[in-house]
């Protein structure tokens, strides 16, 4: 594929994760993805041939990957956990606070609303949260806690500000993710090895 296929089909998948974010899957068309991307619409079925589901698919693991990758650069730092879920609760409250709260995390919405109906958009979402679960976790193995703990705390955490992406949404406000952010940092405090 050349630079200009290249490029087409980023813009399809940036214009899908931007209008699923806010809008959800089941409310976002084909249509509304063409005139967002500003592709030809023979281009999305070229890039994506089983349609919608693969573009969603695609979106999902692209939002995913560059939260991980920011998550992956905080932790080779020697960034500690509770500053690493700092860090991504600024970045979710910047998104929801640019957009007037319509945005977030799209993988949250696409998952809350697709869990029970499509297996395959529900396993995206699980592997992407599994990967952000998986930075959190060997940060807090390399702090000393053990392996299971570790596991247990961050699904905790990421729970915690997943849920309060949700409560900032429909509230309107930035709070639940401050105050998810000082309730992480209380768990992970509580639940440090001593030496």
């Amino acid at each position: 594929m050349g630079v200009k296929g290249e490029e087409t089909r980023a813009r399809l998948v940036a214009g899908t994760r931007n209008l699923i974010e806010a809008q959800g899957y089941f409310g976002t068309g084909l249509n509304q993805i063409v005139t967002e991307s500003g592709a030809p619409r023979g281009s999305l079925y070229f890039h994506f041939p089983e349609g919608k589901d693969q573009l969603v698919a695609a979106a999902l693991v692209q939002a995913g990957r560059e939260v991980e990758e920011l998550l992956t650069s905080l932790a080779r730092e020697g960034t500690d956990a509770a500053t690493i879920i700092g860090r991504l609760t600024e970045l979710f409250t910047a998104r929801l606070e640019a957009s007037d709260y319509t945005k977030g995390c799209p993988i949250a919405t696409v998952g809350l609303e697709v869990s029970g109906s499509n297996e395959a958009l529900r396993r995206t979402c699980a592997e992407v949260y599994r990967s952000w679960q998986q930075v959190v976790t060997d940060r807090l193995t390399a702090q000393g806690f053990g392996r299971a703990d570790a596991e247990t705390t961050s699904g905790q955490a990421l729970a915690l500000l997943e849920g309060a992406v949700l409560l900032a949404r429909v509230r309107r406000s930035r709070r639940p993710l401050d105050d998810a952010r000082d309730a992480v940092s209380t768990l992970l405090t509580a639940k440090e090895p001593q030496p």
